[in-house]
């Protein structure tokens, strides 16, 4: 037990690269304590849990923020406006190359915050 008797001294255990890598895999959001606690006494830990990004999804993160500091969206709206306001003849074809452009954004969007585990929301591209 500790000095305030609430908890013994912390227990170190040595793990292999892989076995590392394979338990924060499996841990997903949950912390790597509370994961091998919940796994070790088959229930979760009492304390409170924070979601935790593991190192593999911190490059999709990075890739989300770029793609929202990007002025693609911005672009692409001042482009349908200067479209409705007639100052930029568009043809049928190009309308739809651009309709096509938002989506596979979107869609890009949606995986990234899939492969962190996110709920993307869902946008209608007219």
């Amino acid at each position: 037990m500790s000095k305030n008797g609430k908890y013994a001294p912390p227990y170190s255990l040595r793990l292999t690269k892989e076995e590392r890598q394979k338990l924060e895999y499996d841990a997903g959001h949950m912390p790597l304590s509370a994961y091998i606690r919940a796994r070790l006494f088959d229930m979760p830990s009492p304390r409170r849990t924070y979601r935790r990004v593991p190192k593999d999804q911190e490059v999709f993160l990075e890739l989300l923020r770029e793609l929202s500091e990007t002025r693609i969206s911005s672009n692409l709206n001042q482009l349908a406006k200067a479209h409705h306001q007639g100052n930029l003849p568009i043809t049928e074809e190009t309308e739809q190359e651009l309709k096509e452009a938002c989506l596979a954004i979107q869609e890009l969007r949606s995986e990234i915050m899939n492969a962190i585990g996110l709920k993307p929301k869902k946008k209608d591209v007219s």
